[in-house]
């Protein structure tokens, strides 16, 4: 007989750091940040997440409803033309760009952090009643987010693994999967940083069994 696995309820109470006042754009409930490094598994832990009952607030799908405003594709064809390709953005050749032309880089990301706000307090108004926020967000520390944040958990896999994976998932080069990785805080700074480690260097199962340790931790949980 399969056991239904216990949902995430609350943040315990000692976790709870921060008021409205000096949290993440002035939400009244908590914000637990969810990071790592680019191929770490991060995106499967705020799976878990979502699996667990939780409401997860997604950076990235953020970032994809602002791309998706006609006045960002506006933004970007005047910044890079030659990314526009039959009226809408290639992310290909976008993202060699980005990661290539550093003032491109600049630009577009003081553009899209600009637009955020509005886009996460959308995100979060869509879940009925949180009692708290799982924010997953790729750049949590690159941006200095951690202050505004009640507890930051980092999903962890070692640089190399991350080169590996960025390899086989997107078919790019050692080059540019180096140079991506360049970009980020490094993961073991990252791990220094963080209040929370899950570690995804193996199986999927055993990625499972460390999340339900670290939530057993943090969060107060019924069946």
């Amino acid at each position: 007989m399969q056991i239904k696995p216990k949902q995430i309820e609350s943040l315990k109470s000692q976790y709870i750091k921060l008021t409205s006042d000096s949290r993440l754009y002035g939400l009244d409930i908590p914000v637990i940040g969810l990071t790592g490094g680019i191929a770490t598994g991060k995106s499967t832990v705020s799976g878990l997440f979502e699996k667990s009952g939780a409401a997860v607030v997604c950076a990235d799908n953020l970032i994809h409803t602002i791309y998706a405003k006609q006045e960002t594709l506006d933004f970007i064809a005047s910044k890079s033309p030659k990314v526009i390709e039959a009226g809408k953005i290639n992310f290909k050749i976008l993202r060699e760009e980005f990661f290539s032309i550093e003032s491109l880089k600049t630009d577009i990301e003081q553009y899209l952090y600009a637009h955020l706000p509005h886009a996460f307090k959308a995100a979060v108004a869509k879940n009925e009643n949180p009692k708290f926020i799982i924010y997953d967000v790729p750049l949590l520390f690159e941006k200095s987010l951690q202050d505004k944040l009640d507890l930051s958990i980092l999903v962890y896999a070692s640089a190399q693994t991350q080169i590996e994976r960025l390899i086989k998932r997107d078919f790019i080069t050692i080059e540019l999967a180096k140079s991506i990785l360049k970009q980020q805080i490094p993961i073991d700074d990252k791990q220094e940083l963080s209040d929370q480690i899950i570690e995804n260097i193996a199986t999927i199962e055993e990625l499972n069994i460390r999340f339900q340790y670290v939530t057993a931790f943090l969060f107060n949980k019924h069946i």
